[in-house]
């Protein structure tokens, strides 16, 4: 019985192949598919399978598992996450996510992760998209194949409706487990699934497969309006990743929220919401430089700044009265995940000392005959508002040597120009 057309399966043929095995139905007849291609070459299909631990079955799954791999002979690796029940986002979101992470961890570099998402779900997941609001990125829903990790995610059984797939595995009588949270419509694919499809299919019996040709209508529209995004963002886009606030302005609005959405992606961010785009559009993008305007969420920012949309996240806290001992022999760990290093010199000449800012701090600068309130010179200074509590002091006693590594003391320059030393602050990624 032949599920795929044979262009979708050839596609990975020649690839090795990581299959996403959870030991229900969908995934066991995908294994079983491609483990009977007649091309496929021995040994490049292997299968790994994710042990949440949400379920009291999970360790009976996690043996039905490695039963059928071990009857098929295919390799499998088994990975236990921790799901965070407090994410915030619900506790399906969260497994998904913990899953996806665990795939990433074993994905190798150039194989493909397969997937067994059908036509069914293709069409849940475009209703849940699109009563959520989304726009025609969201309601292209599931790809065939995107970049993941070290390789690609691979989806070859989108054209493919459950009922077929049902019908495979029972004509190949594959064994197959059955997870009971499918059963319970508290979650919203669930419920969709359970409640709403049936109903919708009453009276269009096409309606999964019409749904899923809109989402493919809606990937493909994506895909040229992604080539427009990124001509603009390259308009838009300067130095540190930064995006010129004059610039942007001199797009249509939908451009201006493709490229927000688009750059934020790319700088490491959340998916920036809609409600995100209209207030950056609406409040931050028309705001005066000095206002220092922001939109918040999920631990990350985007800050008007000297005329430049800048993206950051939350960076952890310094613990209170943190001071260190630093001879500059190898690179100074900071609190927050950023590091200090010396370069171009072994060590100082004697341990100083690193701490956090505690205000009123002075420096001598080169050239100048008095001390200069630390503050003043940050705010003339290139390093963003929101760095300079997080920049390193060093200090040889009550005497502040430097800041980070853009202002340095007339005495620690004159060691360094001695030495052809310089000292170099990394923040913790992603942030402008």
């Amino acid at each position: 019985m032949n599920l795929l057309p044979p262009s979708l399966l050839d596609a990975a043929i020649d690839r090795p192949v990581m299959v996403g095995f959870s030991g229900g139905l969908d995934s066991t007849a995908l294994l079983h598919l491609l483990a009977n291609a007649p091309a496929r070459a021995p040994g490049s299909l292997r299968a790994v399978h994710v042990h949440h631990g949400l379920q009291s079955q999970a360790d009976a799954w996690e043996l039905h598992c490695r039963d059928v791999c071990r009857q098929w002979n295919i390799p499998l690796q088994v990975v236990r996450v921790e799901v965070a029940r407090d994410s915030g986002d619900g506790l399906e979101a969260a497994a998904r996510a913990a899953r996806h992470g665990a795939f990433k961890t074993q994905l190798q570099d150039g194989e493909w992760l397969a997937l067994a998402h059908h036509e069914d779900d293709q069409a849940e997941t475009f209703l849940l998209r699109a009563l959520r609001g989304s726009g025609i990125d969201g309601l292209a829903a599931m790809r065939h194949l995107r970049a993941f990790g070290n390789g690609q995610l691979w989806r070859p059984l989108l054209p493919v409706s459950r009922a077929t797939l049902e019908a495979y595995a029972q004509h190949h009588q594959l064994p197959w487990i059955d997870d009971p949270s499918n059963d319970s419509d508290s979650f919203d694919r669930n419920f969709l699934r359970l409640q709403v499809l049936p109903l919708l299919r009453e009276r269009w019996p096409q309606a999964a497969a019409a749904m899923a040709r809109s989402a493919g209508l809606a990937a493909d529209a994506s895909n040229l309006l992604e080539r427009q995004d990124e001509d603009d963002l390259q308009t838009c886009l300067r130095e540190n990743n930064t995006l010129s606030i004059a610039a942007l302005k001199q797009l249509p609005g939908a451009r201006q929220s493709r490229v927000l959405r688009r750059w934020a992606r790319q700088r490491g961010l959340p998916p920036l919401p809609a409600n995100g785009v209209r207030s950056i559009q609406q409040h931050v993008l028309p705001a005066a430089d000095d206002q220092q305007a922001e939109f918040r969420w999920g631990g990350a920012r985007i800050i008007r700044w000297r005329g430049h949309l800048h993206a950051a996240t939350r960076l952890p806290e310094w613990p209170p009265g943190w001071q260190t001992q630093w001879d500059g022999h190898n690179p100074a760990q900071l609190p927050d995940g950023a590091t200090l290093s010396l370069l171009g010199a072994a060590a100082f000449d004697t341990p100083l000392s690193l701490r956090q800012r505690h205000g009123g701090e002075r420096i001598q600068l080169p050239g100048r005959e008095h001390s200069h309130q630390l503050k003043h010179r940050l705010q003339a200074s290139d390093t963003p508002p929101w760095l300079r509590a997080h920049l390193p002091l060093l200090c040889d006693g009550d005497e502040v040597l430097a800041a980070g590594d853009g202002i340095i003391s007339a005495s620690l320059q004159q060691w360094l120009q001695a030495h052809d030393a310089r000292l170099l602050w990394q923040p913790p990624d992603p942030v402008n």
